[in-house]
């Protein structure tokens, strides 16, 4: 890694907070500084960046329109930092669980019922990251990975593993889509277009298996790299899909997807690992009993 060209940052620290000000003599009480010492800390930033930063309106030092540009950036900074420190710093009131998962089930699934856990437990933060790999170094950075059926993996055998759900696989559609199509009975799919995704091969094939139709073959299809981008096309009324639930079941309850047909296919199951010597603290005890509990209800439902 390249070595950082950075200023002095206890002197960047003053000068945001005297180019806020109207005055030095304003930031140095704002401080709890001298004028002096403001002054020289302003000194010493102009030297280092070959420039001046404040200029003479009467008996005030005003900051200049490059220099209030300036600290609006070093301002942006300060805030991602300390936004940085509140997130992965311990403090007594506040435990945060970095929580990787992946895309379609964070988004679908877990986002939306995240307020219901912060209600339960407003002094946990839940930070989520997002993945489509398998790639089990990622438990060295976060205390939960969510991952579809990976058991037979064996990178997880450094972690201890809790069922969430098994999805079932239903067709799905956008209700427009249905309406304009006419998609009435299962002979009416040879007129539409699969959806399909590169990350959840085999599923149309199962389903169709399951449904007693393996020989049916579509108008087209329509291929997508992974299987969240797929979901959307669904929803945007490119064709029909194969979707997971509970996974999907939001999107159901709100409207955006309804399913043309009984009739489902086994899919994957969605598993929570947790490294075998992770520190198990009330906090992530709390949100495993939390996630089970909710797979259990949705999976069920």
């Amino acid at each position: 890694m390249a070595k950082r060209h950075l200023p002095p940052l206890n002197a960047l620290r003053i000068f945001e907070t005297a180019a806020r000000a109207r005055s030095l003599s304003e930031a140095a009480r704002e401080l709890g500084l001298t004028h002096g010492a403001v002054s020289r800390q302003i000194q010493l930033l102009e030297d280092w960046l070959g420039q001046p930063l404040f200029q003479k309106h009467g008996q005030r030092s005003v900051a200049t329109d490059h220099a209030r540009a300036f600290a609006a950036e070093i301002s942006a900074a300060f805030d991602r930092i300390g936004d940085a420190a509140i997130r992965f710093g311990k403090t007594p009131h506040t435990r945060v669980l970095r929580i990787n998962a992946q895309t379609t089930f964070a988004v679908r699934w877990l986002i939306p019922r995240l307020q219901g856990f912060h209600e339960k437990h407003p002094d946990i933060e839940i930070a989520v990251a997002t993945s489509n790999t398998g790639d089990a170094a990622q438990g060295q950075r976060v205390d939960v990975l969510i991952r579809r059926e990976p058991l037979d993996r064996p990178e997880w055998r450094h972690f201890d593993a809790l069922p969430l759900f098994e999805e079932q696989l239903r067709l799905v559609a956008a209700p427009d889509f249905v309406a304009r199509t006419g998609l009435n009975q299962l002979d009416d799919l040879r007129q539409v277009s699969f959806v399909t995704s590169e990350t959840r091969v085999g599923e149309w094939e199962r389903w169709l298996e399951a449904l007693g139709i393996a020989d049916l073959r579509p108008a087209r299809f329509r291929r997508f790299d992974h299987y969240h981008v797929a979901v959307q096309a669904v929803i945007d009324g490119l064709g029909v899909g194969i979707g997971g639930f509970p996974t999907l079941g939001n999107e159901l309850a709100q409207g955006r997807l309804v399913t043309p047909f009984p009739g489902s296919a086994k899919g994957a199951t969605y598993v929570a690992l947790v490294p075998k010597d992770a520190d198990k603290t009330q906090a992530l005890q709390c949100f495993l009993a939390w996630l089970q509990a909710e797979g259990a209800a949705t999976g069920t439902a």
